[in-house]
């Protein structure tokens, strides 16, 4: 039989123990928090104490029955596990569906002890033969605890398991002044203007998102509503905000109508409504009008600043913005053939309005995702992408957007804390730009290790653009790396249960979760369906992987991570770390060294993972190879400039 092919190699056994032996010292680690050593210790001490004294001058000099003896074994031992209990359960950090355990167990253990006891007492007084008597008594008045406890805390349990999920600062409040745009409907006789249509919407969510004292829920979000037959305030529970504005697009040649409606969905009113007629070359004036009536319905002053950012046209010619929407919902849609065509259509609209800021945004959003979702992953790729990125900067200096891409180039060359200096950048620019904010609360939270700097930026993700899962992955990748796992698959499990059809890495974010808590059945369950599902799938291709190296099959392990799967995990600037766990557990410590020095050097200086929580790299940690690399990254993580 083959090496590693149905049995396991000494040393995939010897990782597997030193995995369980992170978890006994996980283990202890929550003893020693939860101060349940330190009364192990006080309690035999006094207890043996307490014992001896009622054994040797109770009992052996005041002759009192020796059932005392009992009676006091018995009472040290109830009020040893009831205090047990409510140090472990009273140090747990997650409370699913409200059950405080603590409080449930405590009184029925204090109640069974007293049961105990005064069968004793009852003994040593001449009244023998109760014991049947007073164990029916104890169990019903625990039967009535138990059931009056947890109908409590059921009627307390929310409507939903939203509210169960450990994601950071959930918003409990609607905010006064918070409004979704959603897509414009599109009666054009042809119905071919899907694209104008969203386009106009989007414009509109762009000019509101400059208006300090509006919440204006991202585009992202409001999409995911597009031909949903849910009702205003439905829209509204579901984003958490209190305005909805709604319209139609009608174009015909060269005329065009707009209507558009502001609704409350407190009361399900019309505060505002209007209709537009004109011509194409109208859009643009008709676009600022909607965006001003819904400011002055909502009753906002707007400064000196947020009138010019409304004001604002970078684009002025009709037949070069007709190209860039028709840019803009192929790079959304960004499929190969997509964004071939977005990249025809921007160049067009060059030719015909020359250089424009809007227009070359796009040009490097579609070379940045030629590069990203391999199409087109080189050096060469990343060139012309900042290439157009430059000409955004020498555009307009002060360019949130401008920012933001050279910031995904940083992250794409290998310079992850550059990077995020250009989204803080970004952010002060625009201070709602939720990819400027996804991307910083990941580089904050995973690459620099600093979770608390992460989880205000999720918190605002949350707000603006709630239905979008993105942000629900890094927070649930922050937990784990902030050794909460629990937290972790609470969180992950919820981002699946939000959208079903996430890609493997919603399996693979689990199966590591479920990993580092030693529970493998769950990995191996995971990995079967992910392969089974996305066969070609880079991410589920090491999910098996994993599962094959945990099950001490090193060549099946080893033939699974293919060339095209290695590629991506070495090109992504989040997850070769991964790659070094995988090769670390299958004793390739080259390859597992050669992965983790190419982490640290794309930005990855999260310490206390690579120090102490990753269980996969329990075998390297004794190494002085290792403990060179950690003084490096100990070095970087301690002077990164928050």
């Amino acid at each position: 039989m083959p090496e590693g092919e149905g049995k396991t190699p000494p040393q995939i056994a010897e990782k597997h123990l030193q995995i369980k032996e992170s978890g006994f010292r996980a283990l202890f680690g929550k003893l020693r928090k939860r101060r349940i050593i330190e009364t192990l210790a006080a309690f035999i001490g006094g207890g043996w104490l307490l014992v001896e004294v009622v054994e040797r001058l109770l009992v052996g000099h005041y002759k009192f029955p020796d059932e005392t003896i009992d009676l006091t074994v018995v009472s040290v031992i109830g009020a040893l596990l009831a205090t047990l209990v409510w140090r472990w359960f009273r140090g747990t950090e997650k409370r699913p569906g409200n059950v405080k355990v603590e409080v449930l167990l405590v009184p029925l253990i204090i109640l069974a002890t007293a049961a105990i006891d005064l069968n004793l007492i009852l003994q040593i007084a001449g009244f023998p033969g109760k014991t049947l008597l007073i164990g029916i008594i104890a169990l019903c008045l625990g039967i009535v605890w138990v059931i009056l406890k947890l109908s409590q805390w059921a009627s307390a349990m929310p409507e939903s398991r939203n509210q169960e999920i450990d994601v950071p600062n959930l918003s409990v409040v609607k905010p006064e002044k918070s409004i979704v745009v959603l897509p414009f409907t599109d009666l054009s006789p042809q119905k071919d203007q899907e694209y104008f249509c969203d386009g106009m919407s989007e414009e509109i969510i762009t000019d509101l998102s400059h208006v300090h004292d509006l919440l204006v829920i991202s585009r992202s979000s409001a999409m995911t509503f597009k031909g949903s037959s849910k009702t205003v305030r439905d829209i509204a529970k579901d984003l958490n905000i209190r305005y909805v504005m709604e319209g139609s697009v009608r174009k015909a040649g060269n005329d065009l109508r707009i209507t558009a409606q502001l609704i409350d969905a407190i009361n399900d009113a019309h505060i505002w409504a209007e209709k537009y007629s004109g011509t194409l070359d109208d859009v643009f004036d008709i676009q600022e009008k909607v965006s001003r009536s819904i400011v002055d319905a909502l009753k906002i002053k707007l400064n000196s600043g947020e009138i010019t950012k409304i004001s604002e046209r970078l684009i002025d010619n009709v037949q070069a913005y007709d190209y860039y929407l028709r840019a803009k919902r192929d790079i959304f849609e960004c499929t190969p053939e997509a964004l071939k065509r977005a990249l025809r259509d921007l160049e067009t609209a060059l030719s015909v309005l020359g250089d424009n800021v809007l227009l070359n945004q796009g040009m490097a959003e579609v070379y940045l995702h030629h590069y990203e979702y391999g199409i087109k992953s080189d050096e060469e790729t990343l060139q012309k992408a900042e290439e157009y990125t430059r000409k955004v900067m020498r555009l307009k200096p002060n360019s949130a957007e401008g920012y933001y891409l050279l910031g995904r180039i940083e992250r794409f060359r290998g310079s992850v804390i550059k990077a995020i200096g250009y989204f803080r950048s970004a952010l002060a620019m625009d201070p709602n730009h939720s990819s400027a904010m996804f991307f910083l609360a990941n580089g904050l939270g995973l690459h620099a290790g600093r979770p608390r700097l992460a989880e205000p930026l999720l918190a605002r993700l949350q707000e603006i653009d709630p239905l979008t899962p993105l942000f629900l992955f890094v927070s649930g990748y922050i937990q784990l790396l902030d050794d909460k796992p629990d937290h972790a698959l609470l969180t992950f499990q919820y981002m699946m249960n939000m959208e079903p059809d996430t890609p493997a890495f919603g399996k693979f974010a689990i199966a590591i979760s479920q990993a580092w808590q030693g529970r493998y059945d769950e990995v191996f369950r995971l990995a079967d369906e992910s392969i089974s599902r996305w066969p070609d799938d880079s991410v589920a291709l090491w999910t098996l992987a994993l599962k094959y190296a945990l099950q001490g099959e090193k060549k099946k392990a080893l033939d699974t991570f293919t060339d095209k799967a290695r590629g991506f995990f070495w090109n992504d600037p989040e997850v070769p770390w991964f790659g070094a766990s995988l090769f670390a557990l299958l004793d390739e410590k080259d390859e597992a060294y050669r992965w983790l020095e190419h982490s640290i050097d794309r930005g990855w200086i999260n310490y206390p993972v690579f120090a102490e929580r990753n269980p996969f790299f329990a075998s390297l940690r004794g190494e002085e190879r290792f403990k060179r690399l950690m003084e490096r990254v100990k070095y970087e993580w301690e002077h990164f400039e928050e």
